[in-house]
Protein backbone atom coordinates (compact mmCIF):
# COMPACT_ATOMS: atom_id res chain seq x y z
CA UNK A 1 0.00 0.00 0.00
CA UNK A 2 1.32 3.41 -0.92
CA UNK A 3 1.51 6.44 1.33
CA UNK A 4 -1.39 8.06 -0.50
CA UNK A 5 -3.43 4.87 -0.01
CA UNK A 6 -2.77 4.95 3.73
CA UNK A 7 -3.69 8.62 3.96
CA UNK A 8 -6.86 7.98 1.97
CA UNK A 9 -7.77 5.07 4.27
CA UNK A 10 -7.33 7.30 7.33
CA UNK A 11 -9.47 10.08 5.85
CA UNK A 12 -12.22 7.70 4.70
CA UNK A 13 -12.05 5.90 8.07
CA UNK A 14 -12.44 9.18 9.94
CA UNK A 15 -15.46 10.15 7.86
CA UNK A 16 -17.13 6.72 8.07
CA UNK A 17 -16.40 6.49 11.82
CA UNK A 18 -17.81 9.96 12.44
CA UNK A 19 -20.94 9.17 10.44
CA UNK A 20 -21.30 5.93 12.38
CA UNK A 21 -21.14 7.88 15.64
CA UNK A 22 -23.68 10.41 14.38
CA UNK A 23 -26.18 7.62 13.69
CA UNK A 24 -26.09 6.54 17.34
CA UNK A 25 -28.02 8.48 19.99
CA UNK A 26 -26.19 9.91 23.00
CA UNK A 27 -22.50 10.14 23.75
CA UNK A 28 -20.00 7.38 23.18
CA UNK A 29 -17.02 7.19 25.56
CA UNK A 30 -14.43 6.44 22.87
CA UNK A 31 -11.68 8.60 21.46
CA UNK A 32 -10.99 9.96 18.00
CA UNK A 33 -8.28 7.42 17.14
CA UNK A 34 -10.54 4.52 18.07
CA UNK A 35 -13.33 6.04 15.99
CA UNK A 36 -10.98 6.30 13.00
CA UNK A 37 -9.86 2.70 13.50
CA UNK A 38 -13.44 1.48 13.62
CA UNK A 39 -14.22 3.55 10.53
CA UNK A 40 -11.31 2.07 8.57
CA UNK A 41 -12.35 -1.48 9.45
CA UNK A 42 -16.00 -0.70 8.66
CA UNK A 43 -15.05 0.81 5.30
CA UNK A 44 -13.00 -2.26 4.34
CA UNK A 45 -15.61 -4.78 5.49
CA UNK A 46 -18.47 -2.75 3.97
CA UNK A 47 -16.67 -2.68 0.63
CA UNK A 48 -16.10 -6.44 0.80
CA UNK A 49 -19.80 -7.04 1.52
CA UNK A 50 -20.79 -4.73 -1.34
CA UNK A 51 -18.52 -6.70 -3.67
CA UNK A 52 -20.05 -10.01 -2.56
CA UNK A 53 -23.58 -8.67 -3.06
CA UNK A 54 -22.61 -7.18 -6.42
CA UNK A 55 -23.32 -3.51 -5.72
CA UNK A 56 -19.76 -2.22 -5.50
CA UNK A 57 -19.67 -0.60 -8.95
CA UNK A 58 -22.63 1.57 -9.81
CA UNK A 59 -23.02 4.79 -11.78
CA UNK A 60 -22.40 7.78 -9.54
CA UNK A 61 -22.17 7.43 -5.78
CA UNK A 62 -22.25 3.90 -4.38
CA UNK A 63 -25.05 4.58 -1.88
CA UNK A 64 -25.62 0.95 -0.93
CA UNK A 65 -21.92 0.45 -0.20
CA UNK A 66 -21.92 3.63 1.87
CA UNK A 67 -24.93 2.40 3.88
CA UNK A 68 -23.10 -0.88 4.57
CA UNK A 69 -20.01 1.02 5.74
CA UNK A 70 -21.86 3.46 7.98
CA UNK A 71 -24.03 0.71 9.44
CA UNK A 72 -20.97 -1.38 10.28
CA UNK A 73 -19.26 1.66 11.79
CA UNK A 74 -22.33 2.34 13.96
CA UNK A 75 -22.34 -1.28 15.12
CA UNK A 76 -18.61 -1.13 15.85
CA UNK A 77 -18.86 2.14 17.78
CA UNK A 78 -21.85 0.84 19.77
CA UNK A 79 -20.02 -2.41 20.62
CA UNK A 80 -16.83 -0.67 21.70
CA UNK A 81 -18.75 1.98 23.68
CA UNK A 82 -20.73 -0.73 25.50
CA UNK A 83 -17.53 -2.63 26.23
CA UNK A 84 -15.84 0.49 27.60
CA UNK A 85 -18.86 1.40 29.75
CA UNK A 86 -19.02 -2.10 31.19
CA UNK A 87 -15.28 -2.12 31.84
CA UNK A 88 -15.44 1.27 33.59
CA UNK A 89 -18.16 0.07 35.96
CA UNK A 90 -16.15 -2.89 37.29
CA UNK A 91 -13.22 -0.90 38.60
Amino acid sequence: MTVSGIITAIIVGAIIGALGRLVLPGRQPIGVLLTIGIGIVAALVGTAIAQKVGVDTTNGVDWIELVFQIGLAALGVAAVAAFKRRGAGTR
